[in-house]
């Protein structure tokens, strides 16, 4: 499965944005979806988890409460909504696939991954 992410952007402390994953190929919702982000000089880590039907999700402690994924599988897409962001919310943000029913939450897990959409929170 290929994997584009969009909607990344410059954005000020408290602000909003949208992030977007499409995929390519007609078995979408056999994989479970993640999202991750990497900051500059640090290391790759879990934001959220999706389960293949949507109906089970799994977040960061860091973005509990401010973050939310959401996903479409008529439209193979899946969604990172982000409120009250803040300056250590930026990276680069990147979606993943795996194919397992497991809740998955390390970058290993993950079979395929998108390209990656830069977030930048301005303090």
């Amino acid at each position: 499965v290929q994997l584009q992410a969009s909607g990344g952007g410059l954005v000020q402390a408290g602000g909003s944005l949208r992030l977007s994953c499409a995929a390519s190929g007609r078995t979408f919702n056999s994989y479970v979806m993640g999202w991750f982000r990497q900051a500059p000089g640090k290391e790759r880590e879990f934001v959220t988890y999706i389960s293949r039907s949507g109906g089970n999700t799994y977040y960061a402690d860091s973005v509990k409460g401010r973050f939310t994924t959401s996903r479409d599988n008529a439209k193979n897409t899946v969604y990172l909504q982000m409120n009250s962001l803040k300056p250590e919310d930026t990276a680069v943000y990147y979606c993943a696939a795996a194919n397992t029913p497991m809740v998955v939450t390390t970058v290993r897990k993950y079979d395929y991954w998108g390209q990656g959409t830069l977030v930048t929170v301005s303090s």
